[in-house]
């Protein structure tokens, strides 16, 4: 459908960034980087990993906004606008748009449980008390589904409130209030970290540079988290980029974007790791840490209980500013391919990822037998589809399509027009070359890894 009406755009270029480091900055940032960090080698691996990041993850988010900008739609409308209806590579659209709606409605009962340690914080509901009784407080979560679906369906209200005010009284102007908030709750727990008897300690083991770690493996790790960590291929900086003023400069505005991200998830693991070191505990990964771990430690040092307030609150904002723009980048091909109007756009998206993510709240208790994919309950095959095969997919659908098939002219007009028209040479050799080969081998890597080979054979 062709737009009638002036697209919105971002009032100011701190609101653009900042909205675009929320979306990259999510729950991953706190716990995922620094533990894979630590696992693959400390400072090699954040060597390696950074090299990725200007190899990979710059390029192809300079590309997404490129696309964005250039045709003022969202990822399906952008395609259509490129290519034509009939073209197959609108289908790098419809892969990001439900990779995209996906991962939201999972992402909000995940979101929903830093909710509920927000609220037992608030209570003070680990003081005092044993460990096995604070790590079972989160196995008792995951087992209670009415309690799991009430805080993904406040967490899914939260986001729709947010973003049914639109782009600049809704998504920036929450922006420009939340990640402040969340770089100062960050700024207060890092500098506990670093105030704690086990700095160095955590120190040492983020960044220790030990080669012997470093394997084949930790370079795809690198590369796929990379990836993933700056909300590539899930239609939302693509979406973002559309509200772009044509003469922003789409280098300065991703390498401050990227910066923010990678100076977030180092922070998070100089925060994290001193103080768990400091009480004599090993840290672990995932939710085990997040959920299990940090409350026992936050119950066993002077001041965990304002602390443990702070992380809390730190982990909900994460993953509100990534999750409203998941939504967005839905309620935006909503409106821009299908005429409907904001509001009715965002409460029915908002409300059918609620109702697609009522499973997953129920993965580990009611339907903890129900198998999707293999013996994977339905949140990990949720997780499984969306994050190994449908962002890898689409991200290597756009940089094979801006390297090889979209007009240079078009491309460098958007260089030139910020005033990056020098790097255009570097930049299009990266999204050419580099960058489809990097996520290629992800792809293969992870559908190895996880065993998609062998269960698509067993189907015939």
């Amino acid at each position: 459908m062709n737009q009638t009406a002036p697209r919105s755009l971002w009032a100011t270029r701190l609101g653009f960034i900042l909205a675009a480091a929320g979306s990259a900055v999510g729950l991953g940032n706190i716990w995922k980087f620094p533990y894979v960090v630590g696992e693959n080698g400390g400072g090699a691996f954040v060597l390696v990993y950074l090299a990725c990041i200007l190899l990979v993850g710059l390029p192809i988010m300079m590309a997404e906004f490129m696309i964005g900008r250039h045709t003022r739609r969202d990822a399906v409308g952008a395609f259509v606008h490129l290519q034509g209806k009939r073209s197959p590579w609108v289908a790098a659209g419809w892969v990001s748009v439900t990779a995209a709606f996906l991962i939201l409605s999972y992402y909000s009962v995940v979101a929903g449980w830093t909710l509920d340690y927000v609220f037992r914080a608030l209570r003070g509901s680990f003081s005092g008390l044993p460990a096995e009784t604070i790590e079972g407080m989160f196995d008792g979560l995951i087992a209670d589904g009415p309690r799991q679906i009430l805080w993904h369906l406040v967490f899914i209200g939260l986001c729709l409130g947010i973003v049914i005010g639109g782009v600049q009284k809704g998504i920036e102007r929450w922006s420009k209030i939340l990640m402040p908030v969340l770089l100062a709750l960050l700024a207060l727990l890092f500098m506990n970290g670093m105030l704690s008897p086990g700095a160095w300690e955590g120190i040492t083991f983020m960044f220790r540079p030990d080669f012997d770690k470093l394997t084949a493996g930790s370079v795809l790790e690198a590369m796929g988290h990379a990836f993933f960590t700056l909300s590539l291929g899930m239609a939302a900086m693509i979406t973002y980029g559309s509200y772009l003023n044509r003469n922003e400069d789409l280098l300065g505005s991703s390498v401050r974007i990227v910066g923010l991200d990678v100076l977030i998830a180092i922070m998070a693991g100089l925060a994290i790791f001193p103080i768990v070191f400091s009480v004599g505990m090993e840290p672990g990964a995932g939710p085990g840490l997040i959920f299990k771990t940090i409350p026992v430690v936050f119950s066993r040092i002077p001041g965990g209980f304002v602390l443990a307030i702070v992380f809390f609150l730190l982990l909900a904002f994460a993953a509100l500013t990534s999750a409203i723009s998941l939504l967005e980048a839905q309620v935006a091909y909503l409106i821009d391919e299908r005429g409907w109007g904001r509001k009715r756009a965002t409460a029915f998206l908002a409300g059918l990822a609620f109702v697609v993510g009522l499973p997953t709240a129920l993965s580990y208790n009611s339907l903890a037998e129900w198998h999707l994919i293999g013996e994977r309950t339905f949140f990990d095959s949720a997780d499984l589809l969306a994050s190994n095969y449908l962002l890898p997919i689409s991200g290597l659908l756009v940089s094979i399509y801006v390297g090889w098939f979209w007009s240079g002219t078009e491309e460098k007009e958007e260089l030139v027009a910020g005033g990056s028209g020098w790097v255009y040479p570097l930049w299009h050799f990266a999204i050419r070359f580099i960058a489809p080969m990097a996520i290629a081998m992800v792809l293969f890597f992870k559908m190895r890894e996880t065993g998609l080979f062998a269960w698509i054979g067993s189907l015939f």
